[in-house]
């Protein structure tokens, strides 16, 4: 293998030698020639790979049965939920964060919020929050990059923890029986699709009145009717009150009382408070220690932009297992793609070997794999658990995941420490796990960075 690559570099710089725009003839016969310099191990690898899957042939088998799904530390969770074919696991591990306290209030044994409810008023709040940013852009050229943008990502299934917050504190939240998921809620690609389609002819429209502000919010409560009608017909109405009972671990049924969905929210939440709820990044594409916010990035128009703490990611981890040490789950993003064994339900960096099938170098690091675009924040779940050797050191973590109870080891996956330093991104940690140095940023100016960042996907 040594030899080949050997072989490979010498060839790639003698064409370098004769290079041009065009590749000719002589060029790809160069390259050829390196490629058949080893037509034996070549001819072996293409066999295999032409007639199996690139994961099944690179899977470590070294790696394999190295790591158990044993944890030191894990908070009292129970039941593993199922977005289906949605891209709304940010709803979920917000609402899986806060499952357990309300499982411990009411001594339940089981529980589950309604993501549906607030998937209804997510896409809605999104729409609005679209409309009224062609509103204000309607001036600009159609081509412009605010325009562009806008036109580009009119709504859409994702979101992160400031989207889940936003909804929770106007509308509050419903159990999952009072209202349950339906087929389009769990298979939205099409509905998602065709609002997207009568926005984008709505934008048109609005671009070409003439009138103030106030004349063009006539037109778009108007339109914002429609969306209410396409949401009302697939996910159904949201309810504005309800009637509840529950029965509890020792069999025992509650009386039934009538609610509303925030008047729920706080019998089973207490007072709860989301500012006390702090949004830490490793991105090493940017300066550590600051503040940041990202502009227009929410879905509720008076709701909270995604705002976060670029920190260390050994200072994010004393915090995280801070918080599991105190029975205390998070929300946590990661590029979950990346070297995910989804049969073992384990994410660790040396579960796939692509260079010794390939021959070829992977080498790009966390920073430049973010500024090329190659990885990135794409799916949130629930930090549960956190494990620990003889020593202290973190050895391996546990995610509680929504991709139903099949999926990875019992619907979690394991993720082991030298994963966590590659591909995690974002967490969310309650302020009374923060030190008073790292609290203090958040009293800082954000530096305010647009929406089209490399960095800032949402999770699905």
């Amino acid at each position: 293998m040594k030899l080949l690559i050997s072989i490979i570099t010498t060839v790639l710089f003698t064409i370098s030698v004769f290079a041009q725009k065009n590749i000719s003839d002589k060029e790809i016969n160069a390259i050829k020639k390196a490629y058949d310099s080893d037509k034996t191990f070549n001819k072996a690898v293409t066999n295999a790979v032409t007639n199996n899957s690139i994961n099944n042939l690179a899977l470590n088998r070294t790696n394999i049965g190295k790591f158990d799904h044993e944890f030191k530390y894990r908070v009292e969770v129970k039941g593993i939920t199922d977005q289906k074919s949605s891209g709304r696991c940010w709803m979920f591990t917000g609402l899986n964060v806060l499952r357990p306290k309300v499982m411990n209030t009411l001594n339940l044994s089981e529980f589950e919020f309604s993501t549906n409810y607030l998937y209804f008023w997510d896409i809605f709040e999104k729409s609005n929050l679209f409309l009224e940013g062609i509103i204000d852009t309607r001036s600009l050229p159609i081509d412009d990059r605010k325009t562009e943008w806008l036109l580009t990502n009119v709504i859409g299934d994702g979101g992160v923890w400031n989207s889940f917050t936003n909804l929770a504190e106007k509308y509050g939240l419903v159990p999952k029986d009072v209202m349950p998921e339906t087929n389009s809620s769990e298979n939205t690609r099409m509905m998602t699709g065709l609002i997207n389609r009568k926005l984008r002819e709505d934008a048109l429209e609005l671009r070409s009145i003439k009138g103030t502000d106030d004349v063009l919010r006539i037109h778009k409560l108007k339109m914002l009717e429609d969306v209410y009608k396409i949401l009302a017909i697939n996910l159904g109405e949201p309810p504005l009150e309800f009637e509840w009972r529950f029965k509890n671990k020792n069999n025992e049924i509650s009386t039934t009382q009538k609610y509303t969905p925030q008047s729920f929210m706080k019998a089973t939440l207490g007072n709860i408070n989301f500012d006390d709820y702090i949004m830490l990044m490793n991105d090493p594409t940017k300066e550590l220690f600051k503040l940041y916010e990202i502009e227009n990035d929410r879905n509720v128009i008076e709701g909270k932009n995604w705002k976060f703490i670029n920190l260390p990611i050994e200072v994010i981890k004393e915090y995280a297992l801070k918080s599991l040490q105190n029975n205390e789950a998070l929300y946590f993003s990661c590029d979950v793609g990346k070297q995910l064994n989804k049969e073992e339900g384990l994410l660790d960096t040396e579960n796939y070997d692509y260079e010794s099938l390939f021959g070829v170098k992977f080498d790009m690091t966390k920073k430049e794999r973010i500024l090329s675009h190659d990885s990135g924040s794409t799916h949130g779940m629930a930090l549960v658990g956190a494990d620990t050797d003889s020593e202290g050191n973190i050895s391996k973590w546990l995610l509680e995941n929504s991709w139903g109870k099949t999926s990875g080891h019992n619907g979690y996956l394991t993720m082991t420490d030298r994963w966590f330093n590659e591909y995690m991104f974002r967490i969310v940690v309650l302020k009374s796990f923060i030190d008073e140095k790292t609290l203090k940023i958040l009293s800082q100016k954000p530096i305010l960075l647009p929406p089209w960042d490399p960095m800032f996907k949402a999770d699905e």
